[in-house]
């Protein structure tokens, strides 16, 4: 195994890990609310957009799911991710409400943990 590998194994870098977790970060949690001290994401900022936002943000969401199977994630563990997922658009395409609703479900997160506990298995 080449030393980059190894080492990035050890301290838990994996390659499709870090990629899911930049897909997340930019959607659940890449600007802060700087009075109220909490980080939204582009999900809800595209939510705001009837049905086409929350559609661009459930492609993009799409791909720390694409990054799971490419790893070897069980049928289960995908189809979990994609229930998170299709919550996060059925509620998020809610006029008002699903705008509120994308700044709190942070499904992406949620599916970044779920990638990062198989690769810890």
């Amino acid at each position: 195994m080449p030393a980059a590998t190894e080492s990035r194994e050890r301290t838990g870098q994996h390659p499709s890990l870090e990629r899911a977790r930049s897909v997340s970060q930019a959607l659940d949690n890449s600007i802060e609310l700087p009075v109220v001290n909490y980080r939204i994401g582009l999900d809800p900022i595209l939510g705001i957009l009837p049905v086409a936002g929350d559609s661009v943000s459930l492609v993009l969401s799409l791909y720390v799911v694409f990054e799971a199977i490419r790893v070897g994630a069980s049928a289960r563990l995908v189809a979990l991710m994609l229930a998170l997922l299709a919550i996060d658009f059925v509620v998020g395409s809610i006029p008002v409400f699903g705008t509120l609703f994308d700044a709190v479900w942070k499904a992406n997160v949620w599916n970044v943990r779920l990638l990062e506990r198989h690769l810890d298995s």
